[in-house]
């Protein structure tokens, strides 16, 4: 895909974008000009007032919410600080994953201390002495026998890095295709995918509610 190449927009308003991101393309530049092609740099091509208010991994699809201007960036990004935006995923792990009897609600939550593994960037580790509160609410949509594969839905209580795939890693059910936290698995891609944000539309007051089904 060339950088020139139209994304597709779940969203488009005069004030923020949501775009659907596709599996290995960057959120922003990394270091060295290999690196530049990226959502945002894309994105600019058709709006070049577009700001970036969160990531999504590289190896992760799905949905990512841009900002027109600064003003709305500056919004966002307290929206997103203050946990008013409520996000969700859908997983394929490995092995049978089930909820335990205590789950509330039909939901089970990780609640597992996170930190950068800097020996081993840029993966993350849990540290239950000096890691960062993480929590992670999960449930299962259905199983696959034959593959040994649990589709999962994830909503991140906390926005730490790869909090995910090293929650799901942690208890022993790793995603589908993750290189860093995985089995090798001859997987095409990581199978993690944004599919849903819901919040209320800064500029409007309204409620916006987008979705994007996974491709997997």
């Amino acid at each position: 895909m060339s950088a020139g190449t139209a994304l597709v927009c779940v969203h488009e308003d005069p004030h923020l974008l949501a775009l659907d991101k596709p599996a290995g393309l960057l959120s922003v530049p990394g270091r060295g000009a290999d690196k530049a092609d990226c959502l945002i740099a894309r994105a600019r091509h058709r709006w070049p007032d577009a700001l970036i208010v969160h990531r999504l991994d590289q190896a992760t699809s799905g949905l990512l919410l841009l900002a027109r201007g600064a003003a709305m960036q500056r919004a966002l990004s307290i929206a997103f600080a203050e946990r008013r935006v409520h996000k969700r995923y859908q997983a394929l792990v490995h092995g049978r994953l089930e909820l335990s009897a205590d789950a509330t609600r039909g939901w089970a939550e990780i609640d597992l201390p996170l930190i950068a593994d800097w020996p081993n960037r840029p993966r993350s580790r849990v540290d239950h002495a000096i890691g960062k509160p993480s929590r992670t609410r999960w449930r299962p949509l259905g199983h696959d026998s034959t593959l040994e594969r649990t589709r999962v839905a994830l909503e991140p209580i906390t926005g730490r890095s790869h909090q995910l795939r090293v929650h799901l890693q942690a208890i022993g059910h790793p995603i589908v295709g993750d290189s860093l936290y995985g089995p090798p698995d001859g997987a095409a891609r990581l199978m993690l995918h944004a599919c849903a944000l819901r919040l209320v539309h800064p500029a409007t007051g309204d409620t916006l509610e987008l979705s994007s089904p996974a491709p997997f």
